[in-house]
């Protein structure tokens, strides 16, 4: 009959046992009357006990268990039983909102506008990548949200001036053929606003999709990978002709 009310037919067995006992039983006799495994007797009877169920005493030798009355356990059930369902009663039942939708935006002002409107909700982390000069109109802001206590993380595509403690420093070379401009800014690891210049005009995209943002967010930590890889060992690798025309068609 426990089975009914969610238990486990161990459970159920070894609680049928206790019940049907005149007397405590050990486990060895448990063991004998229910059927249920000795390797797995003790891991029965320690959730009959964590349930309320059964009592349990040691003796010189031997511990020994018997169950609660029944009426107890009728009662104790029927408690339970209108507990929970009070609860679902009372609990509301709401999905979890989930924007998958990207939006397109175009024109510089307007992207900058958005950009300062989106640092502004960051509570976690700020990452942002773009060129220099793009980035300096952000830096009071970025700084600021630095001293609240807010993760900045900057990568940066030409030499800049900070109080941000985490600006990693990309030197573009006359070289690099595929080096564009872009901007990428990803909040709190969740929202993400990445924009680039299409012929001739600044166009981007707004989401919080999530998929997309962990996209943007490992390249990101890709970009700073690469840049800080290749400031470290510059001589090395532009020495080797291979590496250097594979780094030389690198977006970043």
């Amino acid at each position: 009959m426990l089975q009914k009310f969610g238990f486990t037919q161990y459970e159920s067995q070894v609680f049928e046992v206790l019940t049907a006992s005149a007397s405590p039983l050990d486990a060895t006799t448990i063991v004998k009357y229910s059927q249920v495994p000795k390797s797995k007797v003790y891991e029965v009877l320690n959730r009959l006990a964590d349930k309320g169920l059964i009592l349990s005493s040691f003796t010189v030798r031997k511990k020994l268990y018997t169950a609660l009355p029944l009426d107890t356990i009728i009662e104790k059930l029927t408690d339970e039983f209108q507990t929970n369902v009070e609860e679902l009663e009372s609990k509301e039942y709401s999905l979890k909102p989930v924007d998958d939708r990207v939006w397109t935006i175009k024109n510089n002002e307007a992207i900058y506008s958005l950009s300062r409107q989106t640092l502004t909700k960051a509570a976690h982390s700020i990452y942002f990548s773009g060129w220099s000069d793009d980035l300096l109109p952000l830096l009071p802001l970025l700084e600021e949200k630095q001293d609240e206590g807010v993760n900045v993380e900057v990568m940066s595509i030409g030499e800049t001036d900070s109080l941000l403690t985490q600006t990693h420093t990309l030197l573009p070379d006359e070289r690099h053929e595929a080096l564009e401009r872009y901007q990428l800014l990803i909040i709190d690891e969740k929202e993400l606003l990445f924009a680039g210049v299409e012929q001739g005009e600044w166009q981007g995209i707004q989401t919080l999709s999530s998929p997309l943002v962990k996209f943007f967010t490992e390249f990101f930590f890709h970009d700073v990978a690469l840049a800080e890889i290749t400031q470290k060992y510059e001589d090395t690798l532009m020495q080797d002709e291979k590496i250097r025309n594979i780094l030389m068609k690198l977006r970043y």
